[in-house]
């Protein structure tokens, strides 16, 4: 199904009034207000919970491979969990897992 260059405009558009609603009725609605302490403590989780569903798909089935399971980004995601985890450094744990990958691209 192919869709002509108005619809795909249409389209955007449309997702684009979606999101600014989602985030104006966050944003906008509760400006200067006072948010709960039980919200706040939840808010906290938020990067937690969105970073790893953001990568996850890219190391299981990275498009590089076609979406197979590749070992190397196994072993840099491994790394970078366990550098990040036993350092408590966001930082160390990025460098460990590129230097992985580097390192065991050319193995598998």
């Amino acid at each position: 199904m192919s869709l002509s260059a108005p619809e795909i405009w249409a389209l955007i558009a449309v997702i684009g009034l979606g999101t600014y609603l989602i985030r104006f009725s966050f944003l906008g609605l509760l400006a200067g207000r006072d948010i709960p302490g039980w919200a706040l403590r939840l808010l906290r989780y938020t990067p937690v919970a969105v970073i790893p569903g953001l990568v996850a798909p890219l190391v299981v089935w990275p498009a590089a491979t076609g979406g197979t399971p590749d070992p190397a980004r196994m072993i840099a995601a491994i790394a970078t969990l366990a550098v990040g985890a036993w350092t408590r450094n966001l930082l160390a744990g990025i460098l460990a897992g590129g230097a992985a990958l580097y390192l065991s691209l050319p193995v598998f």
